[in-house]
């Protein structure tokens, strides 16, 4: 038997000259084949998706709201949220009404305790939900609970979708108005931070020698300061407001951004396409700004990307603690800060802002994830 293959077999290819230089994988730009990769992400989309939904409810959320930023009525402090459509679910806690359990030794005295909580002349409004007897063998004492609903005991008609503050004033228009204002810090902080750090980490790595040695001791100083203590020292020169903040978070917030845009320049300055441009006669701003820098883009903006967030949850903590925006200017800090005064009573106050912040929080950061990935030629399929 023959191990010699069936020449039959085989038949020659064509030598086609219109399809041999063919390239059938498309031409995309880098911008392209970036935004392919992110689309492939599904914890990326839901992360702008949510960003995006945020942004456009910073932006138009008060306008749906008929109460105004400065509209205040005691009579119509602590008001629960209240939604159309979802006030006959009860369990969803936006019916308007406010829910609360009173312990005692006998039914009677929990009574009496709800009605002096309460202090209503009209009791018609407070209706027992829950009864539980005392039980003597394991010592649990009586309960009641009771459903308290304020709208029906002042007439109100009108809807209060996130309930009302201490002050009668409406939690819907505030917290989205106090979301533009810290994303509004948060954006200017980090734009500057993007600015100043890419120039100067930039310039350090290009020039080298005794320029990146004396400009990276200047960073090793403003690192070893900690950052609320120079936040204090801002406050206590200027008076307490964004202006103050963005300038406390710029600060030392830029040496993150100079340090990954240093790094990344000293591994590029010393490629051929950096020389061939050096060669051919271009100036130094010139082959920073435009050989470079654009080759660290990605870098820039998924750093840049991370310091968002950052910022939103400094200016909330310096908001909480009292140094950051005073009465009557609002932020997603300062509510989350008149929220935890009421915690125990109205815990809905706090819920909401907090409730943003997180979304806030992880939608820029599952983001900031799969930027990383989608801008990163390594991770090509």
């Amino acid at each position: 038997m023959s191990n010699e293959p069936n020449k039959d077999l085989f038949v020659m290819a064509e030598d086609r000259e219109d399809t041999s230089e063919k390239i059938n994988r498309p031409s995309l730009t880098f911008w392209q084949d970036s935004w392919i990769r992110l689309r492939k992400n599904k914890g990326a989309l839901f992360g702008m998706i949510v960003l995006i939904l945020i942004v456009l409810m910073a932006l138009l959320g008060p306008v749906f709201s008929s109460h105004g930023l400065d509209d205040q009525d005691l009579s119509l402090s602590r008001m629960h949220p209240k939604i159309q459509g979802l006030e006959n679910i009860s369990w969803l806690g936006l019916d308007g009404k406010n829910y609360q359990e009173f312990e005692a030794e006998t039914l009677e005295l929990a009574d009496q305790r709800a009605l002096a909580r309460f202090q209503q002349p009209d009791m018609e409004f407070i209706e027992a939900d829950v009864k539980q007897e005392p039980n003597s063998e394991t010592g649990e004492p009586a309960v009641v609970k009771y459903a308290f609903d304020k709208y029906a005991a002042q007439g109100v008609e009108e809807y209060y979708w996130f309930g009302t503050d201490t002050l009668g004033r409406d939690l819907f228009t505030r917290v989205w108005l106090g979301t533009r204002i810290s994303l509004l810090i948060a954006f200017v902080a980090a734009f500057i931070d993007m600015l100043v750090g890419v120039a100067y980490g930039g310039i350090s790595a290009y020039f080298g020698g005794r320029t990146d040695t004396i400009m990276q001791r200047i960073i090793e100083v403003l690192v070893g300061i900690p950052n609320l203590v120079v936040v204090i020292l801002m406050i206590m020169i200027l008076d307490p407001g964004i202006v103050a903040i963005i300038i406390a978070l710029t600060i030392t917030g830029w040496t993150g951004m100079a340090r990954i845009v240093r790094g990344q320049v000293l591994k590029l300055k010393g490629q051929e396409f950096v020389l061939a441009s050096r060669t051919l006669g271009a100036s130094h701003t010139r082959i920073l700004t435009k050989h470079l820098i654009p080759n660290t883009i990605g870098l820039i903006i998924i750093n840049a990307m991370f310091t968002i967030p950052n910022a939103i949850f400094f200016e909330a903590f310096l908001s909480f603690i009292g140094l950051g925006l005073q009465a009557p200017d609002t932020s997603l800090g300062t509510l989350i800060n008149d929220g935890f005064k009421a915690l125990q009573v109205n815990p809905y106050i706090m819920i909401f802002p907090a409730i943003v912040m997180s979304l806030i929080m992880i939608g820029f950061n599952i983001l900031a994830d799969g930027l990383r990935d989608a801008l990163d030629p390594k991770m090509r399929e």
